[in-house]
Protein backbone atom coordinates (compact mmCIF):
# COMPACT_ATOMS: atom_id res chain seq x y z
CA UNK A 1 0.00 0.00 0.00
CA UNK A 2 1.30 3.55 -0.83
CA UNK A 3 2.15 5.86 1.86
CA UNK A 4 0.22 8.91 2.40
CA UNK A 5 2.34 12.36 2.25
CA UNK A 6 0.84 13.64 5.26
CA UNK A 7 1.00 12.04 7.86
CA UNK A 8 -0.94 12.95 10.68
CA UNK A 9 -0.65 13.36 13.70
CA UNK A 10 2.92 13.58 13.42
CA UNK A 11 2.47 17.01 10.83
CA UNK A 12 2.15 19.31 13.91
CA UNK A 13 5.38 18.41 15.38
CA UNK A 14 7.10 20.67 12.60
CA UNK A 15 9.65 22.66 14.77
CA UNK A 16 8.61 26.09 12.10
CA UNK A 17 5.08 25.08 13.06
CA UNK A 18 5.17 25.18 16.88
CA UNK A 19 7.46 27.84 17.29
CA UNK A 20 5.53 30.30 15.40
CA UNK A 21 2.70 29.21 17.69
CA UNK A 22 4.80 29.51 20.72
CA UNK A 23 5.37 33.14 19.83
CA UNK A 24 1.65 33.78 18.76
CA UNK A 25 0.84 32.46 21.96
CA UNK A 26 3.35 34.43 23.78
CA UNK A 27 1.26 37.46 22.10
CA UNK A 28 4.56 38.38 20.26
CA UNK A 29 3.03 37.32 16.69
CA UNK A 30 -0.35 37.78 15.54
CA UNK A 31 -2.38 34.76 15.17
CA UNK A 32 -3.02 33.80 11.60
CA UNK A 33 -6.58 33.03 12.15
CA UNK A 34 -8.81 34.95 15.47
CA UNK A 35 -12.21 33.04 16.36
CA UNK A 36 -13.73 36.16 18.55
CA UNK A 37 -16.89 36.46 20.64
CA UNK A 38 -18.17 33.07 20.79
CA UNK A 39 -18.54 30.67 23.65
CA UNK A 40 -16.41 27.38 24.23
CA UNK A 41 -17.73 24.00 24.88
CA UNK A 42 -14.91 22.60 27.11
CA UNK A 43 -15.56 18.92 26.16
CA UNK A 44 -13.17 17.77 29.28
CA UNK A 45 -15.34 19.60 31.82
CA UNK A 46 -18.27 19.78 29.88
CA UNK A 47 -18.83 23.40 31.11
CA UNK A 48 -19.23 26.40 28.56
CA UNK A 49 -17.21 29.31 28.94
CA UNK A 50 -16.70 32.69 27.27
CA UNK A 51 -13.14 32.59 25.40
CA UNK A 52 -11.80 33.27 22.26
CA UNK A 53 -8.90 31.06 20.17
CA UNK A 54 -6.04 31.94 18.41
CA UNK A 55 -5.07 29.98 15.10
CA UNK A 56 -1.35 29.48 13.92
CA UNK A 57 -1.87 26.85 10.46
CA UNK A 58 -3.47 23.96 11.68
CA UNK A 59 -2.45 24.51 15.48
CA UNK A 60 -4.47 26.08 18.21
CA UNK A 61 -1.83 28.57 19.57
CA UNK A 62 -4.02 30.23 22.53
CA UNK A 63 -7.46 30.00 24.33
CA UNK A 64 -7.37 32.97 25.95
CA UNK A 65 -10.05 35.54 27.70
CA UNK A 66 -12.61 37.40 25.80
CA UNK A 67 -11.37 40.81 23.57
CA UNK A 68 -7.83 40.24 25.68
CA UNK A 69 -5.79 39.93 21.71
CA UNK A 70 -6.99 41.08 18.66
CA UNK A 71 -4.09 40.96 16.43
CA UNK A 72 -4.44 38.22 13.79
CA UNK A 73 -4.23 38.27 10.19
CA UNK A 74 -7.63 36.71 9.63
CA UNK A 75 -10.62 37.74 12.75
CA UNK A 76 -13.84 35.77 12.50
CA UNK A 77 -16.94 37.12 14.78
CA UNK A 78 -18.36 33.60 16.22
CA UNK A 79 -21.15 36.08 18.85
CA UNK A 80 -23.79 34.09 19.73
CA UNK A 81 -22.06 30.87 18.56
CA UNK A 82 -20.73 27.88 20.35
CA UNK A 83 -17.54 27.07 19.17
CA UNK A 84 -16.64 22.88 19.88
CA UNK A 85 -13.82 20.59 18.45
CA UNK A 86 -14.66 18.96 14.95
CA UNK A 87 -17.08 15.88 15.43
CA UNK A 88 -15.51 11.96 14.61
CA UNK A 89 -17.82 9.39 13.13
CA UNK A 90 -15.81 6.32 14.90
CA UNK A 91 -17.37 3.81 12.49
CA UNK A 92 -18.71 4.22 9.39
CA UNK A 93 -18.79 3.08 5.71
CA UNK A 94 -18.96 5.39 2.87
CA UNK A 95 -20.53 3.14 0.41
CA UNK A 96 -23.53 2.65 2.19
CA UNK A 97 -24.42 6.32 1.11
CA UNK A 98 -24.20 5.17 -2.15
CA UNK A 99 -22.23 8.48 -3.16
CA UNK A 100 -18.84 8.28 -3.92
CA UNK A 101 -15.78 9.79 -1.36
CA UNK A 102 -16.16 13.39 -2.27
CA UNK A 103 -19.65 13.59 -2.60
CA UNK A 104 -19.59 12.43 1.01
CA UNK A 105 -16.94 14.75 2.43
CA UNK A 106 -19.35 17.62 0.73
CA UNK A 107 -22.35 16.41 2.99
CA UNK A 108 -21.03 16.23 5.91
CA UNK A 109 -18.35 18.84 6.48
CA UNK A 110 -20.44 21.82 6.34
CA UNK A 111 -22.34 20.22 9.19
CA UNK A 112 -19.31 20.00 11.40
CA UNK A 113 -18.05 16.22 11.03
CA UNK A 114 -14.27 16.75 10.30
CA UNK A 115 -13.03 13.33 11.06
CA UNK A 116 -14.42 9.70 10.03
CA UNK A 117 -13.51 6.40 10.14
CA UNK A 118 -13.87 4.60 7.45
CA UNK A 119 -14.36 0.32 7.10
CA UNK A 120 -14.53 0.36 3.05
CA UNK A 121 -15.08 -3.88 3.49
CA UNK A 122 -18.09 -2.90 0.63
CA UNK A 123 -15.18 -1.84 -1.95
CA UNK A 124 -13.07 -4.44 -0.63
CA UNK A 125 -15.19 -7.63 -1.39
CA UNK A 126 -16.02 -5.97 -4.82
CA UNK A 127 -12.48 -5.33 -5.87
CA UNK A 128 -10.29 -6.61 -3.70
CA UNK A 129 -6.77 -5.24 -2.45
CA UNK A 130 -7.23 -2.70 -5.40
CA UNK A 131 -11.03 -1.53 -4.08
CA UNK A 132 -9.03 -0.81 -0.83
CA UNK A 133 -6.41 1.30 -2.71
CA UNK A 134 -8.75 3.33 -4.73
CA UNK A 135 -10.63 4.28 -1.14
CA UNK A 136 -7.16 5.15 0.30
CA UNK A 137 -6.96 7.73 -3.27
CA UNK A 138 -9.52 9.17 -3.17
CA UNK A 139 -9.51 9.81 0.33
CA UNK A 140 -6.13 11.47 0.03
CA UNK A 141 -6.93 14.34 -1.18
CA UNK A 142 -10.29 15.16 0.37
CA UNK A 143 -10.88 18.06 3.22
CA UNK A 144 -12.28 15.17 5.52
CA UNK A 145 -10.00 13.30 7.07
CA UNK A 146 -11.05 9.77 6.39
CA UNK A 147 -9.42 7.46 9.02
CA UNK A 148 -9.38 3.77 6.71
CA UNK A 149 -9.23 0.63 7.93
CA UNK A 150 -8.30 -2.78 7.09
CA UNK A 151 -11.07 -4.93 6.30
CA UNK A 152 -11.06 -8.31 8.67
CA UNK A 153 -13.81 -10.19 6.95
CA UNK A 154 -13.83 -10.42 3.09
CA UNK A 155 -15.60 -12.21 3.22
CA UNK A 156 -17.86 -12.30 5.98
CA UNK A 157 -17.82 -15.64 6.98
CA UNK A 158 -15.66 -17.98 4.74
CA UNK A 159 -17.16 -20.96 3.34
CA UNK A 160 -20.90 -20.05 3.41
CA UNK A 161 -20.75 -17.26 0.86
CA UNK A 162 -17.98 -16.56 -2.10
CA UNK A 163 -17.23 -12.35 -2.33
CA UNK A 164 -15.19 -11.15 -5.09
CA UNK A 165 -11.89 -11.20 -2.98
CA UNK A 166 -10.26 -13.29 0.06
CA UNK A 167 -8.12 -11.11 2.45
CA UNK A 168 -6.11 -13.52 4.52
CA UNK A 169 -3.96 -12.41 6.99
CA UNK A 170 -1.05 -11.54 4.81
CA UNK A 171 -3.46 -9.68 2.83
CA UNK A 172 -4.37 -7.63 5.80
CA UNK A 173 -0.73 -6.95 7.31
CA UNK A 174 0.07 -5.34 3.34
CA UNK A 175 -3.21 -2.91 4.08
CA UNK A 176 -1.82 -2.44 7.98
CA UNK A 177 1.63 -1.22 6.78
CA UNK A 178 -0.25 2.25 5.16
CA UNK A 179 -0.41 5.29 7.11
CA UNK A 180 -3.20 5.94 5.82
CA UNK A 181 -4.44 2.82 7.70
CA UNK A 182 -5.42 2.98 11.47
CA UNK A 183 -6.54 -0.56 12.36
CA UNK A 184 -8.52 -3.63 11.58
CA UNK A 185 -12.16 -3.06 10.54
CA UNK A 186 -15.08 -4.68 12.38
CA UNK A 187 -14.37 -7.97 13.06
CA UNK A 188 -17.37 -9.38 12.11
CA UNK A 189 -16.64 -13.59 11.76
CA UNK A 190 -17.23 -13.51 15.54
CA UNK A 191 -16.84 -17.30 15.90
CA UNK A 192 -13.93 -17.88 13.95
CA UNK A 193 -12.55 -15.55 16.49
CA UNK A 194 -14.06 -17.51 19.58
CA UNK A 195 -13.33 -20.61 18.51
CA UNK A 196 -9.62 -19.94 17.53
CA UNK A 197 -9.93 -20.68 13.65
CA UNK A 198 -6.69 -20.42 12.39
CA UNK A 199 -7.57 -17.48 10.01
CA UNK A 200 -8.99 -15.30 11.81
CA UNK A 201 -6.63 -15.74 14.73
CA UNK A 202 -3.99 -14.93 12.34
CA UNK A 203 -6.06 -11.64 11.03
CA UNK A 204 -6.44 -10.42 14.41
CA UNK A 205 -3.05 -11.19 15.51
CA UNK A 206 -1.85 -8.84 12.58
CA UNK A 207 -3.60 -6.21 13.78
CA UNK A 208 -2.49 -6.41 17.51
CA UNK A 209 1.15 -7.12 15.88
CA UNK A 210 0.41 -3.26 14.08
CA UNK A 211 -0.18 -1.67 17.77
CA UNK A 212 -3.08 -0.31 15.58
CA UNK A 213 -6.87 -0.64 16.48
CA UNK A 214 -8.60 -4.05 16.59
CA UNK A 215 -12.41 -3.09 15.79
CA UNK A 216 -15.38 -5.64 16.66
CA UNK A 217 -18.36 -6.30 15.82
CA UNK A 218 -20.08 -8.35 18.33
CA UNK A 219 -24.01 -8.65 17.93
CA UNK A 220 -25.61 -10.97 20.51
CA UNK A 221 -22.39 -12.11 22.24
CA UNK A 222 -22.47 -12.83 25.59
CA UNK A 223 -20.74 -14.83 28.83
CA UNK A 224 -17.97 -16.90 27.69
CA UNK A 225 -18.24 -15.99 24.17
CA UNK A 226 -17.83 -12.40 24.91
CA UNK A 227 -14.93 -12.89 27.10
CA UNK A 228 -13.18 -14.90 24.36
CA UNK A 229 -13.88 -12.52 22.05
CA UNK A 230 -12.11 -9.94 23.53
CA UNK A 231 -9.13 -12.15 25.30
CA UNK A 232 -8.64 -12.33 21.53
CA UNK A 233 -7.96 -8.66 21.41
CA UNK A 234 -10.92 -6.73 20.05
CA UNK A 235 -11.55 -3.77 21.75
CA UNK A 236 -15.08 -2.23 20.19
CA UNK A 237 -18.78 -3.13 19.39
CA UNK A 238 -21.26 -0.91 17.84
CA UNK A 239 -23.62 -3.87 17.55
CA UNK A 240 -26.05 -3.04 20.63
CA UNK A 241 -29.55 -4.96 20.74
CA UNK A 242 -30.48 -3.51 23.80
CA UNK A 243 -30.68 -1.55 26.78
CA UNK A 244 -29.37 -4.46 29.02
CA UNK A 245 -26.84 -5.71 25.98
CA UNK A 246 -24.99 -2.06 26.47
CA UNK A 247 -24.83 -2.40 29.96
CA UNK A 248 -23.04 -5.64 29.86
CA UNK A 249 -20.47 -4.39 27.16
CA UNK A 250 -19.49 -1.33 29.18
CA UNK A 251 -19.57 -3.74 31.95
CA UNK A 252 -17.14 -5.96 30.03
CA UNK A 253 -14.93 -2.76 29.33
CA UNK A 254 -15.71 -2.50 25.76
CA UNK A 255 -15.50 0.83 23.68
CA UNK A 256 -18.57 1.62 22.64
CA UNK A 257 -19.50 2.69 18.81
CA UNK A 258 -23.30 4.14 19.62
CA UNK A 259 -24.65 3.77 16.22
CA UNK A 260 -27.54 6.06 14.69
CA UNK A 261 -28.82 3.83 12.24
CA UNK A 262 -30.60 1.73 14.61
CA UNK A 263 -33.12 4.70 16.05
CA UNK A 264 -35.45 2.36 17.79
CA UNK A 265 -32.53 1.30 20.20
CA UNK A 266 -31.43 4.82 20.96
CA UNK A 267 -34.25 6.54 23.57
CA UNK A 268 -33.08 3.04 25.61
CA UNK A 269 -29.26 3.57 25.57
CA UNK A 270 -30.30 7.32 26.85
CA UNK A 271 -32.11 5.77 29.48
CA UNK A 272 -28.82 3.39 30.26
CA UNK A 273 -26.49 5.95 30.45
CA UNK A 274 -28.52 8.90 32.28
CA UNK A 275 -28.97 6.13 35.17
CA UNK A 276 -25.14 5.90 35.32
CA UNK A 277 -25.43 9.52 36.23
CA UNK A 278 -22.18 10.23 33.91
CA UNK A 279 -20.94 9.68 30.61
CA UNK A 280 -18.40 6.64 30.60
CA UNK A 281 -15.46 7.73 28.80
CA UNK A 282 -15.39 4.46 26.66
CA UNK A 283 -18.87 5.65 24.64
CA UNK A 284 -18.48 7.46 21.29
CA UNK A 285 -20.55 7.50 18.86
CA UNK A 286 -20.97 6.36 14.83
CA UNK A 287 -23.59 6.28 11.81
CA UNK A 288 -22.45 2.81 10.55
CA UNK A 289 -24.65 2.99 7.60
CA UNK A 290 -26.70 6.05 6.34
CA UNK A 291 -28.79 5.76 3.35
CA UNK A 292 -28.64 8.83 0.60
CA UNK A 293 -32.23 10.29 1.46
CA UNK A 294 -31.05 10.13 4.99
CA UNK A 295 -28.18 11.87 4.73
CA UNK A 296 -29.33 14.32 2.13
CA UNK A 297 -31.85 15.39 4.57
CA UNK A 298 -30.05 15.07 8.13
CA UNK A 299 -26.73 14.49 7.91
CA UNK A 300 -24.65 12.10 9.48
CA UNK A 301 -22.67 12.23 12.83
CA UNK A 302 -24.61 15.67 13.71
CA UNK A 303 -27.85 14.06 13.05
CA UNK A 304 -27.05 10.80 15.86
CA UNK A 305 -25.93 14.07 18.26
CA UNK A 306 -29.54 15.82 17.63
CA UNK A 307 -31.35 12.16 18.52
CA UNK A 308 -29.67 11.33 21.21
CA UNK A 309 -30.23 15.06 22.92
CA UNK A 310 -33.90 15.22 21.47
CA UNK A 311 -33.99 11.38 23.20
CA UNK A 312 -32.87 13.37 26.55
CA UNK A 313 -29.03 13.01 26.57
CA UNK A 314 -27.18 16.04 27.51
CA UNK A 315 -26.06 18.01 24.84
CA UNK A 316 -21.70 18.13 26.52
CA UNK A 317 -22.36 14.17 26.83
CA UNK A 318 -23.41 13.42 22.97
CA UNK A 319 -20.62 16.15 21.90
CA UNK A 320 -18.07 14.53 24.66
CA UNK A 321 -18.35 10.89 22.73
CA UNK A 322 -18.24 12.15 19.47
CA UNK A 323 -14.89 14.74 20.03
CA UNK A 324 -13.07 13.37 23.26
CA UNK A 325 -14.25 10.49 23.78
CA UNK A 326 -13.27 9.11 20.02
CA UNK A 327 -10.05 10.84 19.89
CA UNK A 328 -9.06 8.90 22.82
CA UNK A 329 -10.53 5.97 21.37
CA UNK A 330 -8.47 6.72 18.06
CA UNK A 331 -5.22 7.67 19.95
CA UNK A 332 -5.00 10.63 18.42
CA UNK A 333 -4.04 13.40 21.29
CA UNK A 334 -4.12 15.79 18.69
CA UNK A 335 -8.07 15.78 18.21
CA UNK A 336 -11.16 16.18 20.22
CA UNK A 337 -10.33 19.15 22.61
CA UNK A 338 -10.19 23.07 21.62
CA UNK A 339 -6.90 23.72 23.66
CA UNK A 340 -3.77 25.03 23.14
CA UNK A 341 -1.25 22.68 21.33
CA UNK A 342 -4.35 20.78 19.78
CA UNK A 343 -5.17 20.38 15.91
CA UNK A 344 -7.21 23.61 14.86
CA UNK A 345 -10.57 21.03 14.01
CA UNK A 346 -13.09 23.43 14.95
CA UNK A 347 -16.92 23.54 14.60
CA UNK A 348 -18.45 26.74 15.53
CA UNK A 349 -22.68 25.64 16.45
CA UNK A 350 -25.19 27.82 16.14
CA UNK A 351 -26.90 25.98 19.16
CA UNK A 352 -26.69 22.61 20.79
CA UNK A 353 -29.79 21.64 20.13
CA UNK A 354 -30.31 21.45 16.52
CA UNK A 355 -26.36 21.33 16.07
CA UNK A 356 -26.76 23.53 12.93
CA UNK A 357 -22.99 24.78 11.92
CA UNK A 358 -22.07 28.42 11.54
CA UNK A 359 -18.48 27.85 10.24
CA UNK A 360 -16.59 24.18 9.70
CA UNK A 361 -12.60 24.90 10.61
CA UNK A 362 -10.16 21.80 9.70
CA UNK A 363 -6.55 22.06 9.98
CA UNK A 364 -7.01 25.82 10.77
CA UNK A 365 -8.67 26.03 7.45
CA UNK A 366 -12.28 27.37 6.83
CA UNK A 367 -13.86 24.49 4.93
CA UNK A 368 -17.43 25.36 4.93
CA UNK A 369 -19.65 28.00 6.22
CA UNK A 370 -23.02 28.32 6.53
CA UNK A 371 -23.76 24.70 5.57
CA UNK A 372 -22.18 25.09 2.33
CA UNK A 373 -18.81 23.85 1.36
CA UNK A 374 -15.96 26.34 0.50
CA UNK A 375 -12.74 23.86 0.54
CA UNK A 376 -12.35 22.44 -3.44
CA UNK A 377 -13.44 18.63 -3.02
CA UNK A 378 -11.60 16.75 -5.54
CA UNK A 379 -13.37 13.50 -6.53
CA UNK A 380 -10.90 10.68 -7.57
CA UNK A 381 -11.52 8.63 -10.99
CA UNK A 382 -14.11 6.43 -10.81
CA UNK A 383 -13.17 4.20 -14.03
CA UNK A 384 -12.00 1.38 -11.91
CA UNK A 385 -15.44 0.70 -10.07
CA UNK A 386 -17.43 -0.30 -13.19
CA UNK A 387 -18.35 -3.56 -15.05
CA UNK A 388 -18.55 -4.98 -11.84
CA UNK A 389 -21.59 -7.52 -12.40
CA UNK A 390 -20.28 -9.83 -14.48
CA UNK A 391 -23.71 -12.03 -14.86
CA UNK A 392 -25.98 -12.70 -17.83
CA UNK A 393 -29.47 -11.99 -17.64
CA UNK A 394 -31.71 -14.14 -15.74
CA UNK A 395 -34.91 -15.97 -16.49
CA UNK A 396 -37.77 -16.82 -14.54
CA UNK A 397 -36.91 -20.27 -14.05
CA UNK A 398 -33.71 -19.33 -12.26
CA UNK A 399 -35.87 -18.34 -9.52
CA UNK A 400 -37.94 -21.42 -9.19
CA UNK A 401 -37.30 -24.57 -7.36
CA UNK A 402 -37.49 -27.58 -9.69
CA UNK A 403 -39.02 -30.39 -7.49
CA UNK A 404 -40.83 -34.05 -8.55
CA UNK A 405 -43.94 -34.69 -6.65
CA UNK A 406 -46.80 -33.66 -4.77
CA UNK A 407 -45.91 -32.01 -2.10
CA UNK A 408 -42.60 -31.02 -0.21
CA UNK A 409 -41.52 -29.91 2.92
CA UNK A 410 -38.87 -27.14 2.82
CA UNK A 411 -36.76 -25.47 4.71
CA UNK A 412 -37.38 -21.57 5.74
CA UNK A 413 -35.33 -18.49 7.02
CA UNK A 414 -37.75 -17.16 9.93
CA UNK A 415 -37.96 -13.56 11.14
CA UNK A 416 -35.87 -10.46 9.70
CA UNK A 417 -32.41 -9.80 11.65
CA UNK A 418 -32.45 -11.97 14.24
CA UNK A 419 -33.56 -15.05 11.85
CA UNK A 420 -34.10 -18.96 13.27
CA UNK A 421 -34.40 -22.17 11.29
CA UNK A 422 -38.47 -23.12 10.03
CA UNK A 423 -40.49 -25.56 8.24
CA UNK A 424 -43.22 -25.73 5.54
CA UNK A 425 -45.12 -27.74 3.84
CA UNK A 426 -46.05 -26.41 0.21
CA UNK A 427 -47.23 -27.64 -3.09
CA UNK A 428 -45.81 -28.94 -5.98
CA UNK A 429 -47.11 -27.44 -9.19
CA UNK A 430 -45.64 -28.20 -13.06
CA UNK A 431 -42.42 -29.21 -11.56
CA UNK A 432 -41.74 -26.54 -9.29
CA UNK A 433 -42.17 -26.02 -5.82
CA UNK A 434 -45.44 -23.39 -4.28
CA UNK A 435 -43.81 -21.35 -2.10
CA UNK A 436 -45.32 -21.60 1.31
CA UNK A 437 -48.79 -19.75 1.82
CA UNK A 438 -47.76 -15.95 3.23
CA UNK A 439 -44.21 -16.52 2.68
CA UNK A 440 -41.70 -15.03 0.41
CA UNK A 441 -38.96 -16.03 -2.15
CA UNK A 442 -34.77 -14.76 -1.82
CA UNK A 443 -32.65 -15.43 -4.25
CA UNK A 444 -28.69 -14.56 -4.13
CA UNK A 445 -26.54 -15.00 -7.49
CA UNK A 446 -22.76 -14.71 -6.91
CA UNK A 447 -22.24 -11.33 -9.38
CA UNK A 448 -18.37 -11.30 -9.15
CA UNK A 449 -17.17 -14.21 -11.76
CA UNK A 450 -15.09 -15.86 -9.01
CA UNK A 451 -18.13 -18.90 -9.59
CA UNK A 452 -21.20 -19.67 -11.75
CA UNK A 453 -24.11 -17.36 -11.06
CA UNK A 454 -27.08 -19.41 -11.08
CA UNK A 455 -28.93 -18.17 -8.08
CA UNK A 456 -29.54 -20.05 -5.12
CA UNK A 457 -33.27 -19.75 -3.80
CA UNK A 458 -34.60 -20.21 -0.69
CA UNK A 459 -38.01 -19.36 1.13
CA UNK A 460 -38.37 -16.51 4.09
CA UNK A 461 -41.38 -16.60 6.72
CA UNK A 462 -42.27 -13.75 8.99
CA UNK A 463 -41.61 -10.82 5.85
CA UNK A 464 -44.63 -10.45 4.86
CA UNK A 465 -46.54 -11.63 1.48
CA UNK A 466 -44.77 -9.38 -1.44
CA UNK A 467 -46.88 -8.22 -4.25
CA UNK A 468 -43.56 -8.12 -6.46
CA UNK A 469 -40.03 -8.38 -6.64
CA UNK A 470 -36.75 -6.06 -5.26
CA UNK A 471 -33.57 -6.74 -6.50
CA UNK A 472 -30.43 -5.21 -4.91
CA UNK A 473 -26.54 -5.60 -5.22
CA UNK A 474 -26.19 -3.76 -2.02
CA UNK A 475 -26.20 -6.80 0.15
CA UNK A 476 -24.02 -7.44 3.04
CA UNK A 477 -21.35 -7.64 3.33
CA UNK A 478 -19.96 -10.33 -0.11
CA UNK A 479 -22.70 -7.66 -2.10
CA UNK A 480 -23.70 -10.38 -4.34
CA UNK A 481 -26.62 -9.55 -6.46
CA UNK A 482 -30.28 -10.52 -3.88
CA UNK A 483 -33.78 -10.66 -5.03
CA UNK A 484 -36.79 -10.61 -2.80
CA UNK A 485 -40.31 -11.50 -4.19
CA UNK A 486 -43.74 -13.29 -4.60
CA UNK A 487 -43.39 -14.25 -8.23
CA UNK A 488 -40.41 -15.18 -10.25
CA UNK A 489 -41.91 -13.30 -13.43
CA UNK A 490 -41.20 -9.86 -11.06
CA UNK A 491 -37.96 -11.31 -9.40
CA UNK A 492 -36.60 -11.87 -13.38
CA UNK A 493 -37.49 -8.69 -14.05
CA UNK A 494 -35.77 -6.85 -11.11
CA UNK A 495 -32.84 -8.97 -11.72
CA UNK A 496 -32.22 -8.33 -15.06
CA UNK A 497 -33.07 -4.37 -14.61
CA UNK A 498 -30.17 -4.19 -12.23
CA UNK A 499 -27.61 -6.21 -14.16
CA UNK A 500 -28.67 -4.45 -17.06
CA UNK A 501 -27.65 -1.06 -14.79
CA UNK A 502 -24.27 -2.61 -13.95
CA UNK A 503 -25.77 -2.63 -10.43
CA UNK A 504 -28.20 -0.98 -8.29
CA UNK A 505 -31.57 -1.71 -7.28
CA UNK A 506 -34.95 -1.88 -8.87
CA UNK A 507 -38.46 -2.71 -7.58
CA UNK A 508 -40.54 -4.62 -10.14
CA UNK A 509 -44.33 -5.13 -9.62
CA UNK A 510 -47.07 -6.65 -12.27
CA UNK A 511 -44.51 -6.89 -14.97
CA UNK A 512 -43.38 -3.37 -14.56
CA UNK A 513 -40.36 -1.62 -12.88
CA UNK A 514 -41.68 0.83 -10.72
CA UNK A 515 -38.08 2.36 -9.49
CA UNK A 516 -34.46 1.88 -10.05
CA UNK A 517 -31.45 3.17 -8.77
CA UNK A 518 -28.53 2.32 -11.09
CA UNK A 519 -25.53 2.07 -8.90
CA UNK A 520 -22.54 1.58 -11.80
CA UNK A 521 -19.75 1.81 -9.24
CA UNK A 522 -19.04 -1.39 -7.55
CA UNK A 523 -22.65 -2.22 -7.83
CA UNK A 524 -22.81 0.18 -4.22
CA UNK A 525 -22.31 3.68 -5.38
CA UNK A 526 -22.78 6.35 -8.48
CA UNK A 527 -21.31 9.49 -9.74
CA UNK A 528 -24.53 11.49 -9.49
CA UNK A 529 -25.04 13.96 -7.12
CA UNK A 530 -26.35 13.20 -3.52
CA UNK A 531 -29.44 15.09 -4.41
CA UNK A 532 -30.67 13.16 -7.32
CA UNK A 533 -29.68 10.06 -5.17
CA UNK A 534 -31.53 10.58 -2.37
CA UNK A 535 -34.46 11.25 -4.85
CA UNK A 536 -34.02 8.24 -6.64
CA UNK A 537 -33.29 6.09 -3.46
CA UNK A 538 -36.72 7.90 -2.02
CA UNK A 539 -38.28 6.72 -5.12
CA UNK A 540 -37.16 2.88 -4.49
CA UNK A 541 -38.52 3.25 -0.89
CA UNK A 542 -41.86 4.67 -2.42
CA UNK A 543 -42.21 1.68 -4.85
CA UNK A 544 -41.10 -0.80 -2.07
CA UNK A 545 -44.43 -0.04 0.06
CA UNK A 546 -46.18 -0.95 -3.02
CA UNK A 547 -45.07 -4.13 -2.72
CA UNK A 548 -45.04 -5.45 0.95
CA UNK A 549 -46.60 -4.54 3.96
CA UNK A 550 -43.45 -3.36 6.70
CA UNK A 551 -43.99 -4.10 10.09
CA UNK A 552 -41.26 -2.05 12.33
CA UNK A 553 -38.93 -2.40 14.13
CA UNK A 554 -37.48 -5.62 12.68
CA UNK A 555 -39.71 -6.16 9.37
CA UNK A 556 -38.41 -3.34 8.07
CA UNK A 557 -37.01 -2.25 4.48
CA UNK A 558 -33.21 -1.45 6.23
CA UNK A 559 -33.50 -5.58 6.85
CA UNK A 560 -33.20 -5.94 3.14
CA UNK A 561 -29.84 -5.47 3.00
CA UNK A 562 -28.43 -7.41 5.74
CA UNK A 563 -30.73 -10.44 5.07
CA UNK A 564 -27.34 -12.40 3.70
CA UNK A 565 -24.87 -11.35 6.23
CA UNK A 566 -23.83 -14.52 6.66
CA UNK A 567 -21.56 -14.11 10.18
CA UNK A 568 -24.59 -12.97 12.07
CA UNK A 569 -26.36 -15.99 13.60
CA UNK A 570 -29.10 -18.34 12.20
CA UNK A 571 -29.72 -19.22 8.93
CA UNK A 572 -28.93 -16.51 5.76
CA UNK A 573 -29.29 -17.07 2.74
CA UNK A 574 -26.02 -16.44 0.28
CA UNK A 575 -24.73 -17.81 -3.27
CA UNK A 576 -23.76 -20.99 -1.64
CA UNK A 577 -27.53 -21.77 -0.01
CA UNK A 578 -28.76 -21.18 3.01
CA UNK A 579 -25.74 -21.02 5.37
CA UNK A 580 -25.79 -21.00 9.35
CA UNK A 581 -21.97 -19.77 10.97
CA UNK A 582 -22.96 -21.79 14.15
CA UNK A 583 -23.22 -25.04 12.24
CA UNK A 584 -20.89 -23.98 9.88
CA UNK A 585 -23.11 -26.23 7.47
CA UNK A 586 -24.91 -24.53 3.94
CA UNK A 587 -28.61 -26.00 2.44
CA UNK A 588 -27.90 -25.83 -1.16
CA UNK A 589 -31.21 -26.48 -1.67
CA UNK A 590 -34.27 -25.85 0.73
CA UNK A 591 -36.30 -28.93 -0.44
CA UNK A 592 -35.83 -31.56 3.44
CA UNK A 593 -38.53 -33.98 1.40
CA UNK A 594 -40.77 -34.78 -1.22
CA UNK A 595 -44.03 -37.16 -1.19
Amino acid sequence: MNAIARQEPFDLNDPALRARAVAAARGDAPFDMLITGGRLLDTVTGLIREADVGLVGALIASVHARASRIDAVEIIDATDGILTPGLIDTHMHVESSMVTPAEYASAVLPRGVTTVVWDPHEFGNVHGLDGVRWAIEAARALPLRMILLAPSCVPSAPGLELAGADFDAAVVAEMLRSPAVGGVAEVMNMRGVIDGDPRMSAIVNSGLASGKLVCGHARGLTDADLNAFMAAGVTSDHELTSGADLSAKLSAGLTIELRGSHDHLLQEFVEVLNGLGHLPPTITLCTDDVFPDELYQSGGLDDVARRLVRYGMKPEWALRAATFNAAERLKRSDLGLVASGRRADLVLFEDLTEFRARLVISDGRVVARNGSMEATVQPLDTAPLIKSVKLPLLTDDDFRIPAKGKRARVATIDRPRFTQWGEAETDIRDGFVVPPVGGAMIAVAHRHGKAGGNPRNGFLSGWGEWRGAFCTTVSHDSHNLTVFGGNAADMALAANAVITAGGGMAVAKDGQIEAILPLPLSGLVTDASLKDTASAFADIRKAMGKIVDWKPPYRVFKACFGATLACNAGPHQTDRGIADVVTGKVLEDPVLEIF
